[in-house]
């Protein structure tokens, strides 16, 4: 008995080992290209060795492990549907013994830990070291400005507990919940938790569409177009006539002082006409099957992507109808029942399909929320963004990262169950929430795809009507047409 007792704790012992260096490697590699991604759009000037460049140094440390753990959110229900698949067609397999439900669980409690530690700790600090300057009369380093920042986060972790508490003690009145406003492990935390997760469920729920019908317009700029009655010999032309005809009034403006303060508006429209020019030339110079094979099949992914995510959604409705148990708040004995059982009626395929429609939300979703005017400001932009910039990119895709496998599950887009901390949000439980989350999203996504097919024949009807000066049609449709004409694109009917 006591050798079967020793040989069951080596088997334990090696097997958590192994989870862990599984678990290293996987984040070794996200933090790897986290840190390609940030080095690539960090401000090429702070690099300096300074007190201010070992502070940015250190906030950029700690924006590569949010984005990592960012990362490992996104991959954990693709993940979680690779190896359950996997476990069901190769369930003896000696060589994917690693793979099992232990790990599973792990990751999604390694990233839920990690997604906390990140949003209330790392990233509250990286923001408040980089702006603090040492109290006043203090001798001014790295200490004075460490100990600035500790004393702010406590003040904003009393703040926050504050409102946590005030806020539960006005829902819930009764002595029960009392007590456990006394609970900060239990109770404080995951209430927390749960209350961000729905913030960036709504967040979701504001980008994706969106971002599902911004996809095309940014398809359309990175692809080229089909030319269809269109001499893009003659446009070429006109666009070299207007460039010299730019270039001599620059010339002029060196020798007239009055001119020479509009010089700066001159080169800035030169920069553009130039850019037309360059776009047209490629167009000029791509291949038939580019323009006439790739474009359209592009396009057509994309519309396929979209039809089959709002027609989930309206088929997830009604099982929300039907049945109460398509609700994604799961059990721990459901959630278990899930690793090693088939949860696609398809197979393989309708697995694949899952994974790839997860990876368009998400690429539509942040394409969608920085198409959003509030946050255009946080844009990056190659070589030139700032840290403080940086930190709030990494915290709205950490919150976007940890919001999208309920966001999923939520919409039916998977019928995986959700793992760990991510099952035990309260507001999963609730019907009408989840009802109300799922109409809105197939609602806003089709009028969003109604009006992005429909902008050019409502522009043609208000020109008919001669009510096109009257500015009826919105901004964001207007700056979609002047980026197609900047991109040498007629806009035809």
């Amino acid at each position: 008995m006591e050798e079967d007792d020793v040989t069951i704790r080596e088997q334990n012992f090696h097997s958590q080992v192994r989870e862990y260096i599984i678990c290293f490697l996987l984040f070794a590699v996200l933090y790897i290209v986290s840190n390609c991604i940030i080095t690539r759009y960090k401000r090429k000037s702070d690099d300096q060795e300074d007190e201010d460049a070992i502070v940015n140094r250190i906030s950029m440390y700690l924006c590569t492990f949010t984005l990592a753990v960012s990362g490992g959110a996104v991959l954990l229900l693709p993940f979680s549907i690779i190896s359950n698949e996997i476990l069901l067609s190769l369930p003896k397999n000696y060589y994917i013994q690693w793979l099992n439900e232990s790990l599973i669980h792990g990751l999604w409690n390694l990233v839920s830990l990690f997604s906390n530690l990140c949003l209330f700790v790392l990233m509250p600090f990286a923001y408040f070291f980089l702006e603090s300057e040492g109290f006043a009369g203090s001798k001014k380093g790295i200490k004075a400005r460490v100990l600035e920042t500790f004393v702010m986060l406590f003040l904003l972790g009393l703040l926050i507990l504050g409102i946590v508490w005030v806020a539960s003690a006005l829902i819930d009145n009764d002595d029960a919940s009392m007590e456990s406003l006394y609970d900060l492990w239990e109770f404080y935390l995951p209430y927390l938790y749960s209350c961000i997760s729905l913030m960036g469920g709504l967040l979701l729920l504001m980008c994706t569409p969106v971002g599902l019908s911004r996809m095309f317009t940014v398809m359309g700029q990175l692809l080229v177009k089909p030319t269809i009655l269109e001499d893009l010999d003659e446009q070429i032309y006109c666009i070299q006539l207007q460039e010299e005809a730019l270039q001599r009034r620059l010339n002029g403006s060196t020798s007239n002082s009055y001119i020479h303060g509009s010089s700066q508006h001159l080169y800035k429209e030169l920069d553009n006409i130039r850019n037309q020019r360059n776009k047209l030339e490629r167009r000029k110079k791509a291949s038939a099957w580019e323009k006439n094979l790739l474009y359209p099949i592009v396009m057509l992914i994309l519309l396929t992507g979209t039809a089959i995510s709002v027609l989930l959604v309206a088929l997830n409705i009604v099982y929300l109808l039907v049945d109460e148990t398509a609700l994604p708040k799961g059990s721990s004995s459901r959630a278990a029942r899930d690793i090693g059982s088939s949860l696609s009626t398809f197979g393989v395929s309708q697995a694949v399909v899952e994974i790839i429609l997860i990876f368009y939300l998400m690429v539509s979703s942040v394409v969608g929320f920085y198409s959003l005017r509030i946050f255009q400001d946080l844009t990056p932009i190659k070589d030139d963004t700032t840290m403080t910039a940086i930190i709030g990119c990494c915290v709205s895709i950490l919150v976007l990262s940890s919001a999208l496998p309920v966001m999923s599950r939520t919409l039916g887009i998977t019928r995986f169950d959700l793992l760990g901390d991510f099952g035990r949000f309260n507001w999963l439980g609730n019907f009408y929430i989840v009802l109300s989350y799922n109409l809105l999203f197939a609602v806003v996504t089709t009028l969003c795809l109604v009006r992005k097919f429909t902008s050019a024949v409502r522009e043609e009807l208000l020109k008919a009507l001669g009510l096109d000066k009257l500015n009826l049609s919105n901004s964001t449709t207007d700056s979609e047409s002047g980026k197609h004409a900047a991109n040498g694109h007629q806009k035809t009917l």
